[in-house]
């Protein structure tokens, strides 16, 4: 024990002997792990604020709009529009196996809102009951829209957070009226604040039973049916069988509005699930680049302390063949060098872990609320790993060369060095 002490010792001695080398051969270390880090944790940040962002819009969504239909396959010429109808979407529920659930809405925002207090502007939203169901509508107060209201039509609305302190400023709302182009209207609930920073548009909605928006609302247009709707939105029965159930609503709406389904280019939708997808495989290759220039400048450091503790093994030449005529072993003379090369190697690394870390939770506090679309970077724990793996081989890698080369020089030999 007192042997490992003593080499201890010793280490600590030499290293401190060389301060400006020392200092900077270390910060090539703390500065590899440290960038690392850093970059595989900005990816990670980015990656965890789009997931978030496709979150707020509902889990599993597939979003289908009315299109046009093409004379012929692959070609833009001679296009013939169409409108989703009620009664598409009431086919795809009954017809397609692998839908979960499916859900009609019209949207208007020519329509204006007044209150006893004020009025407001915003899109009107004509929903079914299992709307949020599908899409992300949290509740403030009150209640949801429910069947009832879709079967007797009634004249009830759900307010967006906006609007709601737009149109009542203060006042209570749920049980008061509004009116929507003059008609009158009941608020029976207040949706919490949904999106991020200055994106309202979402909160700048109100929701009233689709039933009612279609008798009072319907969408304009020459030659539009009287159920048309501006959106079918729908859930696969899993993650996995999106493609799936695309094809089955493709087939049901091709067949209703009398076009061959294999006609891609006549639908017009958006699938979260595989741009959820597109950006996993996007920010895991960012991981990927991100980490590999982070695990080069971790070398860059290593080969900076080999060339160091080579030069260090040079210049104590005399001092090692000294040490060595007066009874030292190899063991302990490359003992010695080799714990330096691990000591320089620890330190700095840990310095660097905690100079990210800390830097992190800086950036953590100033982005917080995650207004800016993306989170804050964060510690990722397979970063840590190879971060704490690529150190430990270049510490081993910076200690043991130049260790076996100091413990190889002969006494005499290096005795006789100038």
């Amino acid at each position: 024990m007192r042997v490992l002490l003593d080499i201890l010792r010793q280490v600590f001695d030499s290293i401190t002997a060389n301060k400006l080398r020392s200092f900077l051969t270390m910060f090539g270390i703390a500065w590899g792990v440290a960038s690392l880090l850093l970059l595989i944790g900005l990816g990670e940040g980015f990656r965890s604020g789009q997931r978030r962002s496709l979150s707020e819009l509902g889990q599993d969504v597939i979003m289908m709009w009315g299109g046009t239909i093409p004379a012929l396959p692959n070609q833009h010429t001679g296009l013939i529009p169409y409108k989703l109808t009620l009664s598409d979407a009431n086919a795809i529920r009954s017809r397609a196996a692998h839908v979960r659930d499916v859900t009609a809405l019209v949207n208007r925002g020519d329509i204006k809102q007044v209150s006893e207090f004020s009025s407001a502007g915003g899109a009107v939203m004509g929903i079914e009951a299992n709307y949020p169901h599908i899409r992300n509508l949290p509740l403030a107060q009150g209640r949801y829209l429910d069947g009832e209201d879709e079967r007797q039509r009634r004249q009830v609305v759900v307010l967006g957070q906006k609007n709601h302190q737009l149109l009542f400023s203060g006042h209570p709302a749920i049980g008061a009226y509004i009116t929507l182009n003059g008609y009158r209207f009941q608020v029976v609930g207040v949706a919490a604040h949904v999106g991020r920073g200055n994106d309202d548009g979402d909160n700048q909605k109100v929701y009233i039973p689709l039933s009612t928006m279609l008798q009072l609302f319907p969408l304009k247009g020459d030659n539009i049916p009287a159920d048309s709707v501006s959106s079918i939105q729908y859930q696969p029965l899993s993650e996995d069988l999106n493609e799936t159930a695309k094809a089955e609503v493709h087939r049901i709406v091709a067949e209703r509005h009398g076009f061959d389904a294999s006609m891609k280019e006549a639908f017009e939708e958006w699938d979260t699930i595989k741009s959820a997808r597109t950006v996993g495989i996007i920010f895991t290759a960012m991981d990927i680049f991100l980490g590999g220039v982070g695990v080069v400048t971790l070398a860059l450091g290593a080969v900076g302390i080999i060339n160091i503790m080579l030069v260090t093994v040079t210049e104590r030449t005399k001092e090692i063949g000294l040490r060595k005529a007066l009874g030292a072993t190899n063991r302990s003379i490359m003992a010695q060098f080799f714990l330096e090369g691990m000591m320089l190697t620890a330190i700095s690394g840990a310095i660097g872990v905690g100079g990210a870390g800390l830097l992190m939770y800086i950036l953590g506090q100033r982005l917080g609320n995650n207004d800016m679309g993306f989170d804050p970077p964060t510690l990722v724990p397979w970063s840590a790993a190879i971060a704490l793996t690529t150190l430990t081989l270049c510490g081993v890698a910076s200690g043991l060369y130049p260790a076996y080369r100091a413990a190889s020089l002969e006494p005499v030999e290096a005795l006789r060095k100038e």
